[in-house]
């Protein structure tokens, strides 16, 4: 996984925030967190969805979704953001801190399912697994 997503990851910064493939067209965003158990710093390529009347300034928030493809375990990224909130993302040629909050309840499912209504895949994720897919708000700072 590690070497696909170096090379997602090279693709976004040579592309100014554009990748091929499976993920043509999706909003993509890097997440650079810090290891919850290395503490050392990773960055994971992400499809996210920005609400409507963003602006792009302190105190937007994007969401980014922990399905890692409808499998048992959450994603290590999770785990890192919850440890560790602040983190840096790349949206195209944009860089900036940010600051993790898990979404809950009914504001984490109305997320949720725009996600799923936007990219179905999503809803075949959650379909995959037991765990109920997390949420996760990254406010601007």
């Amino acid at each position: 996984m590690q070497n696909y997503n170096r090379g997602i990851i090279e693709e976004f910064r040579v592309n100014e925030g554009r990748v091929g493939g499976p993920f043509a067209g999706a909003p993509m965003v890097l997440v650079t967190s810090t290891g919850a158990k290395s503490g050392r710093p990773h960055t994971t390529p992400l499809v996210y969805l920005r609400e409507d009347g963003a602006s792009g300034g302190p105190g937007d928030r994007i969401y980014v979704f922990g399905s890692m493809g409808g499998a048992p375990k959450h994603p290590a990224w999770y785990h890192s953001l919850k440890a560790h909130p602040d983190a840096t993302v790349e949206v195209g040629t944009d860089r900036y801190p940010v600051r993790a909050t898990i979404m809950t309840g009914e504001e984490r499912d109305r997320l949720f399912e725009k996600q799923a209504s936007l990219r179905p895949q999503f809803a075949e994720y959650q379909q995959r697994t037991t765990r109920k897919i997390p949420v996760i708000a990254l406010e601007r700072l």
